[in-house]
Order: structure tokens, then C-alpha cells, then sequence
């Protein structure tokens, strides 16, 4: 009931039941002095308090908590793995699943007959900034950053976006065909922080994962000289139209992206149709954009970025459309995909997360699964600090923490298959970014020290991005009672029941979790905090 459960957790099981109090506190006297609760990982959270709520941990080139391998404990026992606003990261624990009710008022019920999406994974993006990040650290600690991100004992990133050319997260602008009239793209070519920077970190990553990693490729701007603006930044679209020589050769410089990162051993598992098409037709917009309608975006990948990709060794790269806010589902949705020359090619929906408290996902995510069930639905970027009612790096915001969850839970129980962090790595003022749009990131960069701070919201992607593997199957959780309690529920490829459960308020809350096909599952959410349940179903 209480076998080596987190001290939060284990302190307070039972605590609403009398006949069960005495036992629960004898059994937590055992767990006080059990190794598992102590860290996640080999190495202890080297807790820093920047005075924001919450705790960083710091790390070096020699030191790091880890994540560390997690089995499946056998049947009848579950996992537990806790992070909290209080400074658990990652904590584990141990329990035994019961034949019978604790007399919780408060369940969660697994409905494994209900079935739903399968998770494709999770991660952030290899921006210019991040890499550049990365980069100014020692190559111990390049190597740890790393590791804590794709290797075996860090959170199993599966996930990498990549901007094609510069966006504000770069320290200058360019794109990679900038000789005026080059509609052969003879000039095309990578650039530095492509080759001496991105590239490398990527097939570094790669190399550290037990798995293949989906790199997803988003452009922010074309070439000005094929713009209507004559500029990368602000408000502009392709010359002409869909079919002309500009839209035809914005669709071949994606190929020849993909060839040139090819060259390098790099696949693409997707592209997106172009970061943020809205913000091309916003009037004063400040950095790279490139605007497409609904219509335009539809009619390019039909006559121009579908066939390319088809007619090329990249017919099997998945194309995501939208890659922008989910205030704009379903009616772009029905435009593009309603086009059955453009829907032929398209493979998916990219949603960002900057405007979701005004988009209920239900009547965005919910309606546009149900009408177009077929086309998988994926985060592809989202970051805290970008508010200017709240900018930049704040070190050890448990807030923020909450805010990734709560978004990630809510986008994964209205059909997203997954979710983008934006940078992998910043530094202390939340850059580089040309056009100051500094922002917060999972990992914060201290140069002159050589270390680097891994925040709350790391912690917060890894309780989704450690244990929902890439098939895992959402399923059906309903609960005896209203609660604060937010969650999701999951059956792994390994049969393996996950639930996400985050707990905003500032209370700790007892329940009880039933899975028929096992039993009864006692426990404990504290205030402020996210947890993680892992039990074997046979």
C-alpha cells in the first residue's frame, strides 16, 4: 500500500482513512530510509533556488541528475514517478496494486475498451540559438546536455524540429538561396550554423538515442527576392500564384534542403507548409514570416510542394500543414483538406500553443479529429516567456512547469499525437534572438560557468516524453467525482498502463486508480505536482 512510495505521496496515503492510518505510517518509516525515493537517477538534483517558486537543477560536464533506465515492475506492483512545485524531481517509488477498494472518495477509472490516438513522441527544436547555446559549453558538458535530452538514461526526446534557414532564434538573417533571380537554385546552399553547428549536435543526438530520431523541418521565410515585401521580415507572400515560377521554386528548395541534410545522413520524418502563415499577413510583424491563406497554402501544396516531394526521393516525408495556432482549426482544416489535390499529400495537422486559452480544443482539436479523423494532429511549438506580460527566463518557475503539462494533457485527450518544445537550449537572458523575442526554455545556459540548469518544464516534458513511447495508445479515464485533478491515460506498446495525472491546486489529494484487468491502485497527489503511474497488465 505505502512499499516505497515518494515521501510527499507516502506521508499522506490513507491519511482520509482512520482504520488504515497506522499502517500507512509505519510502512512510510520504510520508505523514509529506502534508496528509490531519494532521486531519480544515480546522481542527486543539485537544487538551486533562483527565488521564483521552485528549484533548478544544475549540472556540469561530471555531474547530472538522471532519469535513468525505468522497468516495469511486475504484476501486481506499480511505479510511481513524481516532480513537484515542494522540489521532487523525478522521484520513484514502488507499490502494490490491491484485490480490493481503499474506500477512496475520489477514482479514476481506466477504460482500456475506449481507443483513441497513438503518440508519436515528443521534443524541442535545434534552432540556431540552441545550438549555438549548446555549443559555448565545454564538450563534457556539451555531451551531458545531450544526454540528458536523447540518451537511454535522459527523458528519450524523439523529436527534433528544425528550422530551414534563419528565424528570430538565429543572430542574423538568411536563407539559404539569397542570389536574386536563382529560380534554378544553382546557388543553394547550407549554412554555417547548418554545418558547423546544427548538423553536428543532430548527429550527435542521433547517435546517443536507442531509436531514430523524426526530424521535423519548418521555414519561416523564402528568399526575398521571391517575396512580394522584397524582405524576410514582416508582412509579404511568394509572388504570383500557386503554379508559378516562385511557389515552384519554394517547393524545390524544400527539396533540396532535405537532399543537402541527407548528405549529412539526416532524414526528415516531416516538413511543415511554413512557421506561422498568419504572421506574413500581419502588417509591422518583426521577424521572418512568410503569409499564405488557407486557400494559397492549399493550392501550393497541390500544384507546387506535393508533386515535388512525390516526383523526388522524399515521397514518403510526411507533409504537416497549419503549423500555427489551433484558434485557426477547423476552418483551415476544412479549406485545405477539403481539396482532394491537396489532401492526397498532406499527412497531418501542426498546432502551436500561443493562443490556446482562446481556442477551446474541443471546437478546435476535438472538431477537426472528428471531421477529418484520418490526418494526425501534432504540437509543433511552444515555449513560456513569450508573454510580455511575463517575458523571458525565470529560473525554477513551477508555474510555467504546470502550464506545459496542462497544455500537453489537455492536447493529448483531444487527439494530438504530440508535442514540440521550441528551443532546446537558451541562455540567461532567454537568447540569442536578433529581434530580442527572448523567451524561456527546459534548459537554461550559463557560460561563463560552464554549467547549465535544467528547469521545471524539463522535468514537466519528461514525465510524457520518458514514459508515453512512440504507439502507446490513449484510452478511456473517467472519474467517480469532479476533482482538480488533470490526467490521461495510455496503453504502451509493451502492454503497460501509463497515467498522467497534474495536480494545479494547493491541496494534496488521496484517490484511487481502478484498472479492472488488475485492480486497485492507492495513492496520493501532492499540491503542485505532476505524476506519473506505470503498472503491467500481465
Amino acid at each position: 500500500m505505502c512499499w516505497c512510495q515518494p515521501l510527499e505521496i507516502c506521508l499522506r496515503i490513507h491519511r482520509s482513512t482512520t482504520t488504515m492510518r497506522l499502517t500507512a505510517i509505519l510502512l512510510c518509516v520504510v520508505c523514509i530510509g529506502a534508496p528509490v525515493t531519494s532521486g531519480a537517477g544515480k546522481d542527486d538534483c543539485q537544487a538551486r533556488d533562483f527565488g521564483h517558486g521552485s528549484v533548478v537543477c544544475e549540472c556540469n560536464a561530471s555531474h547530472c541528475d538522471s532519469a535513468g533506465p525505468v522497468q516495469l515492475p511486475p504484476v501486481g506492483q506499480f511505479l510511481t514517478v513524481l516532480s513537484s512545485k515542494a522540489g521532487s524531481r523525478l522521484a520513484r517509488g514502488q507499490g502494490q496494486v490491491l484485490k480490493n477498494s481503499t474506500g477512496a472518495a475520489l477514482r479514476l477509472i481506466i477504460v482500456p475498451y475506449q481507443k483513441y490516438q497513438r503518440i508519436k513522441g515528443f521534443g524541442g527544436a535545434m534552432t540556431d540559438a540552441a545550438a549555438f547555446n549548446i555549443r559555448s559549453l565545454s564538450g563534457g558538458a556539451q555531451d551531458q546536455l545531450l544526454r540528458q535530452y536523447f540518451a537511454p538514461e535522459g527523458i528519450a526526446y524523439s523529436v527534433v524540429r528544425v528550422p530551414m534557414a534563419s528565424c528570430d532564434f538565429s543572430t542574423r538573417l538568411y536563407t539559404y538561396a539569397d542570389a536574386p533571380g536563382d529560380y534554378d537554385l544553382t546557388n543553394f546552399t547550407l549554412s554555417s550554423e547548418d554545418i558547423e553547428m546544427k548538423i553536428p549536435l543532430i548527429q550527435k543526438a542521433q547517435a546517443m538515442s536507442p531509436h531514430p530520431l523524426s526530424l521535423l523541418a519548418s521555414a519561416w521565410s523564402a528568399p526575398a527576392w521571391m517575396k512580394t515585401s522584397g524582405a524576410l521580415i514582416g508582412k509579404g507572400t511568394l509572388k504570383g500564384h500557386p503554379g508559378g515560377k516562385e511557389y515552384t521554386t519554394w517547393a524545390q528548395y524544400y527539396v533540396r534542403f532535405l537532399e543537402e541534410y541527407g548528405k549529412f545522413n539526416l532524414s526528415f520524418w516531416a516538413v511543415t507548409t511554413g512557421n506561422e502563415p498568419t504572421a506574413g499577413q500581419m502588417t509591422n510583424y518583426s521577424f521572418q514570416a512568410l503569409g499564405f491563406t488557407p486557400e494559397t497554402q492549399r493550392d501550393w501544396v497541390a500544384m507546387d510542394l506535393g508533386p515535388a516531394l512525390h516526383a523526388s526521393q522524399f515521397a514518403k516525408t510526411h507533409i504537416i500543414m497549419l503549423d500555427d495556432q489551433r484558434l485557426l482549426l477547423p476552418h483551415w482544416a476544412k479549406v485545405v483538406l477539403s481539396d482532394v489535390h491537396a489532401a492526397r499529400y498532406i499527412h497531418g495537422i501542426g498546432v502551436h500553443w500561443y493562443m490556446d486559452r482562446l481556442a477551446p480544443p474541443e471546437l478546435t482539436l476535438g472538431t477537426t479529429h472528428h471531421i477529418f479523423p484520418q490526418y494526425f494532429l501534432f504540437g509543433t511549438e511552444a515555449c513560456s516567456g513569450w508573454n510580455p506580460a511575463d517575458r523571458g527566463v525565470k529560473l525554477g518557475s513551477w508555474e510555467r512547469a504546470e502550464d506545459y503539462a496542462h497544455d500537453i494533457i489537455e492536447d493529448l485527450n483531444h487527439y494530438v499525437t504530440g508535442w514540440t518544445d521550441w528551443n532546446l537550449a537558451l541562455d540567461l537572458g532567454g537568447g540569442p534572438n536578433w529581434v530580442k523575442n527572448f523567451v524561456d526554455s527546459p534548459i537554461i545556459v550559463d557560460t561563463k560557468k560552464d554549467v547549465f540548469y535544467k528547469q521545471p518544464t524539463f522535468y514537466s516534458m519528461a514525465h510524457f516524453s520518458k514514459f508515453l513511447w512512440e504507439g502507446s495508445q490513449r484510452v478511456g479515464v473517467s472519474s467517480s467525482e469532479p476533482s482538480a485533478l488533470e490526467s490521461s491515460a495510455f496503453v504502451r506498446t509493451d502492454g503497460a498502463v501509463v497515467l498522467e495525472v497534474l495536480n494545479r491546486s494547493e491541496e494534496h489529494i488521496p484517490f484511487e486508480i481502478w484498472d479492472p484487468a488488475v485492480g486497485f491502485i492507492p495513492i496520493d497527489a501532492p499540491a503542485h505536482s505532476i505524476l506519473t503511474v506505470v503498472w503491467a497488465t500481465q
